[in-house]
């Protein structure tokens, strides 16, 4: 019994978890639509205003880290959750562009926070000697909300449904997903000494190179999540391209079967490293749809979704592998220094995905984009094999 992973708590963070997630992601990929409608806003506009929440929660996830090591984590989780939340009903009433940013802003912000929270109290109410396992159908939660949530936007956005009701359907989203958080039950933590103030207190100087390894691979995932439905309209892709996050979300349920108990037996950098392959040949293929559909339009649908099968299963084993690579990097009463510096390295890509993707786009063309980030999982998966793994096998504690 000591070591049981299913708990109440722990299904009501993960569904705390994949409702925030759902909600956050179900507006995303409508947003460059929205922007572009509403406002006018051009390519590389909609590209700064998108990465606006990222550079905001890169700003605040080390201080975040923090606070959820110094203080009482559920108390800081549930503001952030709430206030992450009432964003939604700000969208709604953003007449301005300034306004939008400004919302944009504030959801960075508590996004970097609750993101962080909800991470380290996962951690700390699930047994250690299934962590890996943990994280992984913690991770499959928000990653199969990251799947369906752009899905259903656009699915709802192409049947015409009003930007309103989608806005609306993410705040009742997140509504339900601080219920559940609300139930969620802490481990009693007691007060600790506060070290003085230094660097690593807010960074895991320990987990940097990882940082850069994970960093390099978000940016094209960035560019995928929330442009891929307007690269296939550019390049007269006839599909509906909400099923590409079907498949995504398919292929992350499938990689859950197998590799967080991988994770547990040790094997982190391997799976890292089977990820980092089938992340290289899909964005290589991603970015060749522009030439293949003028081959064959059939074949060039197929590999289209398969192509989203295939970044599931590669993102779906690299992401409980690394998030435990930065636990393993530090003490306990760095985890959420050590979450912090995860997500916080996932999010500058992202931001970087978003903000390069529509520049590039708005000068050349999104398959430009898209070989560009193909680019950098090479250079990523050369600097992991020559640097972030030694560099894990010298340091790690556990």
């Amino acid at each position: 019994m000591k070591d049981k992973l299913i708990t109440p708590s722990y299904c009501f963070i993960l569904a705390a978890n994949f409702l925030l997630y759902f909600g956050f992601w179900l507006m995303m990929p409508v947003l460059p639509f929205y922007l572009a409608e509403v406002f006018q806003a051009d390519k590389a506009t909609i590209g700064i205003v998108l990465s606006c929440y990222t550079i905001a929660a890169l700003c605040i996830r080390p201080f975040s880290g923090y606070l959820l090591d110094t203080f009482s984590r559920k108390p800081l989780y549930l503001a952030a959750y709430f206030i992450f939340t009432a964003v939604f009903g700000g969208y709604l009433i953003a007449s301005t562009l300034t306004l939008f940013i400004l919302f944009r802003i504030i959801h960075g912000l508590s996004f970097g926070t609750v993101t962080v929270g909800g991470n380290t109290i996962v951690i700390d109410i699930m047994p250690s000697s299934r962590r890996g396992e943990g994280l992984g159908y913690y991770g499959l939660a928000n990653n199969t909300a990251m799947s369906i949530g752009p899905m259903v936007g656009l699915f709802m956005h192409d049947a015409g449904v009003g930007y309103p009701v989608i806005f609306c359907c993410s705040l009742g989203s997140c509504l339900l997903g601080m219920l559940c958080a609300l139930l969620v039950k802490t481990p009693y933590k007691p007060s600790v000494k506060r070290d003085p103030i230094s660097l690593d207190r807010f960074i895991l100087v320990k987990g940097l190179p990882a940082g850069l390894s994970l960093l390099l691979l978000s940016i094209p995932y960035g560019m995928t999540t929330n442009y891929v439905a307007m690269y296939a309209r550019q390049i007269n892709l006839d599909v509906s391209t909400g099923f590409f996050f079907t498949f995504m979300a398919v292929g992350m349920a499938i990689s859950r079967l197998f590799s967080g108990r991988l994770v547990d037996q040790g094997k982190i950098t391997q799976v890292i490293g089977a990820g980092l392959y089938l992340v290289i040949i899909s964005f290589f293929v991603l970015a060749g749809c522009v030439y293949i559909i003028h081959w064959n339009a059939e074949l060039c649908s197929l590999l289209f979704f398969g192509i989203a099968l295939m970044l599931g299963v590669g993102f779906g084993i690299m992401f409980p592998a690394y998030n435990t690579l930065f636990v393993n990097l530090a003490p306990n009463k760095q985890r959420g220094t050590a979450t912090s510096t995860y997500l916080t390295s996932w999010d500058v890509g992202i931001g970087i995905g978003m903000l390069t993707g529509g520049y590039i786009a708005e000068i050349s063309s999104f398959d430009k984009a898209y070989l560009f980030g193909a680019c950098l999982t090479i250079v990523s998966t050369f600097y992991f094999h020559l640097k972030v793994s030694p560099h894990y096998h010298k340091y790690k504690i556990r």
